[in-house]
This record gives structure tokens, C-alpha cells and sequence, in this order.
């Protein structure tokens, strides 16, 4: 029965979302309730399917009966069932966040539902075709989740990312469309399978090259990112904190399965060419990432810079194919998720109680949210690469799987990057706790209670903005939450605390990739 539990991953979710949308005809703000019970169900799914892989293997699930390389395989293993974990894990955070911050509309939580459907299916498919199903899937719905607060700015940022995720979901299928027509198969195993012996024909070279760069615009490594700050900056705070940690993530993912599932580490062994193309591409991601979020002064756009850095390093330590690099990629892919839906809730929380948009925002807020001040400089510490830190043990292995692999400018790389993202988490330490202030400061005792506050009792400030029309609503900031709530709070410091503890988690890692490392 264990096999079942697959298909009930993608099901539960994306059928509940009709869910809301019929209570609609009723009254227009239960849509929250269904998706909290959906993904409470969806997290004890997703234990129950962790748990499987960790004691069995693979677990795997023939839809119909019909067996590869003619029907559709679902397949969790040691490398998607960290990455089913981490989806099942932030949607039910993100759902504690949205309580409080909102938005409350019915036909935003059945695009939530959907969109969780849509990553639980790119991470247990086993067949490439329908890889790309749900990553239209999960691009329709995150397109929706974007232009919820319904300002222009919002709108625009949601048509970009349109028109770009409609482009890389066109490459990635005509790469698919190639393999296709080289082997015949659709399966990933299959096509693994069929592929060997055949890397250097130029169908295989172009279905390798458009799945890559496909996969690239999802995942927004540069120069391919550009839909990614105007998204992750005019959403909503609770659809960014929701999108930051899960989508690019689940694309970053799609990388690894088809490099090492598809074609499989012996391909770069025989085009050796292929493998250093996508190094280069990481390195360039890596490094621009880093200093364009250097020179940013607003939050999220600074941090959805940053995001472009830090799947620049995933995608390079998958492309190393060594274990080391390998295990790297999956932690910090894992890490990433938790750090930045931290960070994003926390800005969300400091945007709703101070009106902070930017770095000069913050300001001695360390004395006046000390809570969520407090985790953003741990989450912040966590980001740098400060052990022990999920991001410490994520950028260790990839760099030594680069120097065990010979790439050692990854290596440099690496630790270029690290010293620059050390320079925006400093600067913006340096704003919570010494710079000057033109308010006077609230004692932390005075205020120690403000980080559980709600409503006039957070103090809730709004951005001055030159142009409130342009962002929607009656308040000038309409992407703030209204109001901060324990449970908002709670979220951040949960996010903060989990990625220090997993920097200690190097054998639980270890032991769900043992069977899929290279």
C-alpha cells in the first residue's frame, strides 16, 4: 500500500483546490480552512513517504498498471524525498503565516492548493512528459499567486514571469520532444537506459542543451533570472515567502533529476564539453547573483538577487556529479528553502510593523522586534555559511566535491560568493543593531511583547509611498500583512531554528542519497 501513497500526493491537493472555489457560492473566506486541512493531510502523507524511502529504498507507483517505458511511473528515492518533505513542511508554515497576514480570498488558497500539487508531482514524477505538466501546472498557479494583490505593479511582475516560464516550459518540452524522438521513451530510466552509448549524437547534445536552459529560466539562474525580483518583490509577502522557498526550489531539483536520473553522470564523462558549459553557466549565477544583491537597498529584491546566487550553487554541485558536490547540492537546496521563506516572512513581519522596505528601514529595529531582529540575524549568519549552518555544510561539500573532482575554480567561486553575501548580511546587521537612528529607541523590555503583538498593539506602520494607487488597496503597502500574529512570528523563529539543526544532520543526508549518489 505503501506505493499509493505517490499518486495521493499530487491528487489530495490539486482536486481540494476545486474545493474552495465552489465554497465561493457561500461566503468568500473559508478557502483557508480546506488548505489547512489538505495540507495537514499532505503532511502526514509526506512523512509516511519519507519514512518509506528511509527504510525500504525507492518507492515506486505504476499509474494504470501500465508498466515504462508506455505508462506513467512516480517514483519517490533518497533524492526526492527531502525535497517532498520540504514542500509538505512549507506549505503547512506558510498556511500558519497566511492566518494573520492574508490574503483571505477563496481563489487564492485554491491557486495555493494547486501550486502545491503542481511541485509534489515535479518531484515524484518518473516519466519527463509529465515533468513538464506540472511545471506548467505549478507555473499557472504561481502566476496567479504573484498578481494576487491585484496592483499594477503586481500584474506586470505576473506577466513577466508569464511570458519567461512560458518560455522555458517551450525549451524544456522541445528538449523532451528530442529525447523522445532519439529513444523512443518518455521514462526517465528508461531514457537513461536508451541514451548510453549515444551522448555525442547531435539530437542527444540539443535535447540535453533546451532542457538545461529550459530549466534554467525556472529556476532563475543569471542571466536567465530576470522575472525573479520583480516577482519575489511586488507579491504579496505571504505569496512571496510561500514562492521564494519552494519554486525555484522545485525547478533547481528538476536539474538534479535529469543530470543525474536522465542523463546520468556518464554523459559528462563523454562530453566533457556539456559538463563544463554548466559550470561556467553556476559560476556566472554564483558571483553575479551575489553582487547585484550587494548593491541592492531594497529587502526583497536583495534577497530574490541573493536566491540567483544560491541556485547558481546547486545547480553547479549537481553538475560536478561527485558524491560530495551531490550530497552539497540536496542540502543546500534544502537549506535554501527554509532560509529564504524565513527571511521573506521576516520582512513581511518588519514591512507590517515598522513600514521596513529597505536596509535603511531597519534601523535599530533590533531593539524594537529583538524576536524577529533576532532570527533574521541567525537566518542572515545561516546565508553566509557561518558553521554549524545548514549553509555552512551545503557550500562545504560542494566545494570540496569541486576540488576532488579537479574544478577547483568552483571552488574559488564559492568563497567569492560567501564574501560577498557576507557583505549585504553585515550591512544589514549593521542597520538592525548599531546605526543611528532619527527615532527614538523602544527598550527591548518595553517592546519584548510587540513580536507577539496583532493590530495597533505590533504598531503597525506602513510604508510611505509615493504613489499608494499603484500598489492596490487602501493602504500604501498593500504586500504587507495588516497585522503581526504569534504564529507569524512563530514561523521565522521555527525557519531560523531548523536551519541551524539541520547542520548537524549530515548523516540523515547521507543515508537517503546513499542509493542515487553517483
Amino acid at each position: 500500500m505503501t506505493d499509493v501513497l505517490l499518486p495521493l500526493l499530487v491528487a489530495v491537493p490539486v482536486l481540494a483546490a476545486v474545493a474552495p472555489l465552489l465554497l465561493s457560492l457561500r461566503t468568500t473566506e473559508t478557502g483557508w480552512y480546506v488548505a489547512a486541512v489538505t495540507c495537514a493531510v499532505e503532511a502526514t502523507l509526506a512523512a509516511a513517504v519519507v519514512r518509506a524511502v528511509s527504510l525500504d529504498g525507492a518507492v515506486r507507483h505504476v499509474v494504470g498498471g501500465y508498466e515504462r517505458p508506455y505508462g506513467i511511473e512516480l517514483v519517490a528515492d533518497g533524492l526526492s524525498a527531502p525535497v517532498v518533505a520540504l514542500v509538505a513542511v512549507v506549505a503547512l508554515g506558510v498556511l500558519a503565516f497566511a492566518y494573520t497576514a492574508g490574503p483571505r480570498r477563496n481563489s487564492f488558497y485554491s491557486a495555493y492548493l494547486l501550486l502545491v500539487g503542481g511541485l509534489m508531482g515535479v518531484t515524484v514524477t518518473g516519466d519527463l512528459f509529465n515533468m513538464f505538466v506540472f511545471l506548467e501546472i505549478t507555473g499557472l498557479a504561481t502566476y496567479a499567486l504573484v498578481a494576487a494583490d491585484r496592483s499594477g505593479r503586481s500584474a506586470v511582475a505576473a506577466l513577466k514571469y508569464l511570458i519567461l516560464g512560458t518560455t522555458g516550459a517551450s525549451l524544456f518540452l522541445i528538449g523532451v520532444g528530442y529525447a523522445f524522438v532519439e529513444t523512443g521513451t518518455l521514462n526517465m530510466v528508461d531514457l537513461a537506459d536508451r541514451l548510453a552509448g549515444g551522448y555525442g549524437d547531435r539530437t542527444v547534445l540539443a535535447s540535453f542543451g533546451f532542457i538545461l536552459v529550459g530549466l534554467g529560466l525556472k529556476t532563475a539562474v543569471f542571466p536567465l533570472h530576470t522575472w525573479q525580483p520583480d516577482a519575489y518583490t511586488y507579491a504579496p509577502d505571504t505569496v512571496t515567502t510561500f514562492i521564494s522557498a519552494l519554486v525555484s526550489t522545485v525547478a533547481a531539483y528538476a536539474v538534479g533529476r535529469v543530470i543525474l536520473t536522465v542523463f546520468t553522470p556518464a554523459f559528462f564523462e563523454a562530453v566533457p564539453a556539456a559538463r563544463t558549459a554548466v559550470l561556467v553557466f553556476a559560476a556566472v549565477s554564483i558571483l553575479a547573483g551575489s553582487a547585484l544583491a550587494a548593491v541592492q537597498s531594497e529587502i526583497k529584491r536583495l534577497l530574490a538577487y541573493s536566491s540567483v546566487s544560491q541556485f547558481g550553487l546547486v545547480v553547479a554541485g549537481f553538475a560536478l556529479v561527485t558524491p560530495d558536490a551531490v550530497l552539497g547540492a540536496v542540502i543546500h537546496l534544502v537549506g535554501h528553502g527554509l532560509m529564504k521563506g524565513g527571511l521573506f516572512a521576516a520582512a513581511g513581519v518588519m514591512a507590517a510593523r515598522h513600514g521596513a522596505r529597505t536596509v535603511g528601514d531597519y534601523a535599530r529595529l533590533g531593539y524594537r522586534s529583538p524576536v524577529v531582529a533576532g532570527a533574521v540575524g541567525v537566518l542572515g549568519v545561516v546565508l553566509v555559511g557561518v558553521p554549524p549552518s545548514v549553509g555552512f555544510l551545503g557550500k562545504w561539500y560542494i566545494a570540496v566535491g569541486a576540488v576532488r573532482a579537479g574544478a577547483w575554480p568552483i571552488a574559488v567561486v564559492v568563497f567569492l560568493s560567501t564574501l560577498l553575501t557576507l557583505s549585504y548580511v553585515a550591512r544589514l546587521l549593521e542597520r538592525l543593531y548599531f546605526a543611528g537612528s532619527t527615532e527614538p529607541t523602544v527598550a527591548a523590555g518595553a517592546d519584548a511583547d510587540a513580536d507577539a503583538g496583532t493590530g495597533a498593539e505590533a504598531g503597525v506602520d506602513v510604508d510611505p509611498d509615493p504613489d499608494p494607487v499603484a500598489d492596490g488597496g487602501d493602504r500604501p503597502d498593500s504586500r504587507a500583512p495588516a497585522a503581526v500574529s504569534t504564529g507569524m512570528v512563530a514561523v521565522v523563529v521555527a525557519a531560523a531554528v531548523v536551519a541551524v539543526a539541520l547542520g548537524f544532520a549530515t548523516a540523515a543526508f547521507e543515508t537517503f542519497l546513499g542509493g542515487v549518489l553517483p
